[in-house]
């Protein structure tokens, strides 16, 4: 049996697959792991952590099929995260991660004045500076950590350091790159050199290629501590929310991915760049792809959060969830547990509960989370709309569809169908995809066909619009106040 191997480093686990190329999953492994919070608006993680996951992780699916002949590795990882490491390749320091980490949001204004401002920076780079940037990220540590920034020689994202491990390779994704505001132009699709001598001076820039596109070959040394065979050709690789997207079709330019994870991703593909305020332009996995991607800070995680503290199965949270009903008892939720990445771009926003009362069961609580992330959703349509993107049906992935309750919920408060492939396995299962596209014609649909369509229910249409029209009320009448408790954090 021909195979592929998929690795994804998450937010929270690592996850592997051994995926036949005819699509059948064959072996999955896990490993859970945990980020760091060394300080407020600090979000990092020890990168070692990544390498030993995966040279753990390998085995087991070797282990699982031994007949299998492995015939290309893909990768992917969150992000856009900055692990930035020496001559050699050792860490420097922990990887700080993506938008949840809001270190660099006090450089905003004033890089956004030393490149002309903000139209001339997203004439070139499409999206506004956030703190979802890696390259803001980047001139935070090298005007921050002079020490650090000495000596680094290489800057890589989770994708990209398997890569580099595995293959020797010093490559980026384009996707990835287009995340890099304001370093990368995603009309050129190149590095603007100034802006990277002006912001990140002395550091080379990885070389460019497409997420499918072969990086390199598995090294002798990296096969000694995989199991894999030597010279098996490795992917590029991508973020893991846009290998996910990829691995149930991104064709349709009037369809939303939305990623179901400890945060939540969402993405329209586009023909061409098109600046969308308040989003992100990204380009896609091929020329002539480009899409206007969005992303929550929390939306699992604040589930889970909610799990730990009541001491609650999954199970009982969702029937409970389910019990409560639309509106959950009149309880609303703004889900900004860290910040808000788009549309709202504050780190400094907080998550608040209105209309609590001593009446209110753990379910209310936990049904009002997830509409919170369904309005959120909404929020993100409603901006592509003024912007001119039309968008009539939604595909859901990711560890959240898995129960119904809560993409229903978002189908309902959208008003939008929405597909639900069969395959759920997550970003790995995307690289799997990517990678198979190495050796032989992937058939996406044919690899993951839809499962379930869910429609919407009119039945909850009046409620929700109500609640709705609550819910983009309450941020802004209660921000001050928010903003106010973060700086008392």
């Amino acid at each position: 049996m021909r195979a592929v191997v998929g690795i994804d480093v998450g937010t929270s686990s690592t996850k592997a697959v051994l995926v036949a190329l005819d699509g059948r999953v064959v072996a999955q492994a896990a490993r859970d792991h945990r980020v760091d919070r060394p300080g407020h608006g600090l979000v990092e993680m020890d990168a070692d952590v990544w390498w030993a996951e995966c040279r753990a992780l390998v085995p087991e699916l070797l282990a699982a099929a031994p007949d299998a002949e492995i015939v290309s590795v893909g990768v992917s990882g969150m992000g856009p995260c900055v692990l930035l490491t020496d001559d050699d390749g050792r860490p420097l320091r922990p990887a700080v991660l993506y938008g949840v980490d809001t270190r660099a949001a006090d450089l905003i204004d004033d890089v956004t004045a030393e490149l002309g401002g903000a139209d001339a920076m997203r004439r070139r780079t499409g999206s506004a500076l956030s703190t979802q940037a890696a390259g803001l990220k980047l001139t935070w540590l090298a005007r921050h950590e002079p020490e650090v920034w000495a000596r680094a020689s290489r800057f890589t994202m989770p994708s990209s350091r398997l890569v580099e491990l595995l293959t020797d390779e010093y490559v980026l994704d384009h996707h990835s790159a287009s995340h890099c505001t304001p370093l990368y132009d995603v009309h050129r699709r190149e590095w603007i050199d100034e802006w990277v001598d002006l912001l990140a001076p002395g550091l080379p820039m990885p070389r460019l290629a497409w997420p499918g596109e072969e990086a390199g070959r598995v090294t002798a040394r990296a096969a000694a501590a995989t199991g894999l065979p030597v010279g098996v050709p490795v992917t590029v690789g991508t973020i893991d929310a846009f290998a996910e997207g990829l691995s149930v079709g991104l064709d349709d330019p009037r369809r939303m991915f939305v990623q179901y994870g400890t945060t939540m991703f969402m993405l329209v593909p586009l023909t061409e760049p098109r600046p969308v305020p308040g989003l992100w332009t990204t380009v896609g996995d091929r020329p002539g792809r480009s899409s206007a991607a969005g992303g929550l800070a929390t939306a699992g995680a604040i589930t889970d959060w909610l799990r730990r503290l009541t001491g609650a199965a999954w199970e009982d949270l969702l029937d409970e969830a389910a019990e409560s009903g639309v509106g959950a008892r009149g309880l609303l939720v703004l889900p900004y547990f860290a910040g808000e990445r788009t549309p709202l771009g504050d780190p400094e926003a907080r998550g608040v509960m209105a209309g609590l009362t001593v009446g209110h069961t753990r379910g209310d609580v936990y049904r009002a989370v997830l509409e919170a992330t369904a309005f959120a959703v909404r929020h993100h349509l409603d901006v592509l709309a003024e912007a001119g993107v039309v968008v009539d049906s939604m595909i859901g992935a990711g560890g959240g569809v898995l129960a119904p309750l809560w993409p229903q919920i978002v189908s309902d408060v959208c008003g939008l169908p929405q597909v639900i492939p069969s395959v759920s396995v997550g970003a790995s299962f995307g690289s799997a995809l990517l990678a198979a596209g190495l050796v032989s014609s992937v058939d996406v649909e044919a690899w993951n066909p839809p499962a379930v369509v869910l429609q919407p229910d009119p039945s909850t249409r009046e409620a929700y619009d109500a609640a709705y029209a609550d819910y983009r009320r309450l941020y802004p009448d209660t921000v001050e106040v928010v903003h106010r408790l973060a700086a008392r954090s």
